[in-house]
């Protein structure tokens, strides 16, 4: 086998590890452990703790009475739920209207520096034992507290996310898809869960103990990851909990989907330098395992995998070989005419369909790329474009 042909192969080994692989490897071992191993029951406490809601917000103020009100539906004791709004660097009506309901505490400071920074101010203030982290545009379902409270019974957990779901109905063409990509990577961090630990959370719903609150560098993109993976790099687990959700709408189409792609790959590519000591197969096994083959890749080495496989592919059309490497070609050369076609169809205003799917798997891989020189003009900054949705 020929150098290139090695090349070829490995890459296209890694394209379909990342993406069906180890997926397919995660639940056959969730199946083994859990077979050899069955989960522990760790006892609740005789009092529930006190929790504090903490919603970060800017220039929300259309949304402010729908999640005040959601707010109100979430069961948990009475008094021993706090809610807290850090609104830092709103422009707009946000604070004032915050300070018409009783009980809500609102930090709120003139200057923007970015979701990051508000964050930390915001845990200066706050004391409860456990702290949980959501978004103004999103919805929990009622239980979602007392859900993600019942997971801090075991001491190992040091972290708890919450499942995202996307309202895919509100969607147009391919943005629509990414309610299916969700529903995927849920199933992922349930089965990374149930190994071992889940990796990463989503900032939409997420809770950590307040003791294990790290103060971040201000120009961090994902604070709910960054945060996240300190906490299981100190050896506590993430755990996930797909009883406690928040529902968000989609992007309104899919260049505002690609604001978010962009800073999500350039955080990603942030967050693999700046938490590279979980590289170290020797000291973090498991999560190494499950932090590479989740997240790693899909940031770093396989979109690149993927962009040579064509021409490594014609390279090979000349190899021991040709008939064999022609037919791949012709594979590769339909799904991204597939692609091509989802991509027209989102153009002319058509909603969704199969054709979606290869469009928007390209459309992600394409914003690693430019995830890169999104982080490379915003270094030193944490504050970003919002993406406007359905």
């Amino acid at each position: 086998m020929t150098a290139i042909a090695i090349i070829f192969w490995t890459c296209a080994a890694l394209v379909v590890y990342t993406y069906v692989g180890y997926g397919v490897l995660l639940a056959g071992l969730v199946k083994l452990r859990e077979a050899l191993c069955p989960a522990a029951k760790h006892p609740a406490p005789a009092e529930a703790p006190e929790v504090t809601l903490l919603i970060a917000a800017y220039n929300e103020q259309e949304i402010v009475a729908e999640k005040m009100a959601n707010c109100r539906t979430l069961a948990y004791p009475e008094g021993r739920l706090h809610i807290a709004w850090v609104t830092d660097g709103s422009t707009d009506r946000t604070p004032s209207l915050l300070a018409e309901y009783p009980g809500v505490t609102v930090l709120h400071d003139a200057r923007r520096g970015g979701k990051t920074a508000a964050l930390n101010r915001a845990l200066e203030y706050i004391h409860t034992p456990i702290v949980i982290f959501t978004d103004a545009n999103t919805m929990l379902n009622p239980e979602a507290v007392t859900e993600i409270v019942r997971c801090f019974n075991d001491p190992k957990v040091g972290c708890v996310a919450g499942e995202k779901r996307v309202a895919a109905a509100a969607a147009s063409g391919a943005a629509a898809t990414e309610g299916a990509y969700w529903k995927y990577e849920s199933k992922l961090k349930d089965w990374d869960y149930r190994l071992y630990s889940a990796v990463g959370a989503a900032g939409e719903l997420f809770a950590v103990r307040r003791s294990l609150w790290r103060t971040m560098p201000e120009d961090t993109l994902l604070d709910d990851f960054v945060c996240s993976m300190l906490i299981a790099a100190d050896g506590y687990k993430i755990a996930y909990c797909k009883e406690a959700y928040a529902l968000e709408t989609p992007s309104a189409d899919m260049g505002e989907e690609g604001k978010r792609k962009r800073r999500i790959a350039a955080g990603g590519l942030q967050s693999v330098w700046r938490l590279r000591k979980l590289l170290n197969p020797f000291r973090y096994g498991v999560l190494w395992f499950q932090y590479v083959s989740h997240r790693v890749l899909r940031w770093t080495i396989t979109p690149v995998a993927l962009a040579a496989l064509i021409p490594l592919n014609i390279a090979l059309l000349w190899s021991g070989h040709p008939t064999l490497y022609a037919v791949l070609l012709a594979l590769q050369a339909a799904f991204y005419l597939t692609a091509f076609a989802g991509w027209l169809r989102e153009r002319r205003g058509h909603r969704g369909g199969m054709l979606s799917v290869p469009y928007y798997f390209l459309f992600m891989n394409l914003n690693v790329f430019r995830g890169a020189g999104y982080l490379a003009t915003h270094r030193g900054r944490g504050a970003w474009e919002k993406a406007r949705r359905a």
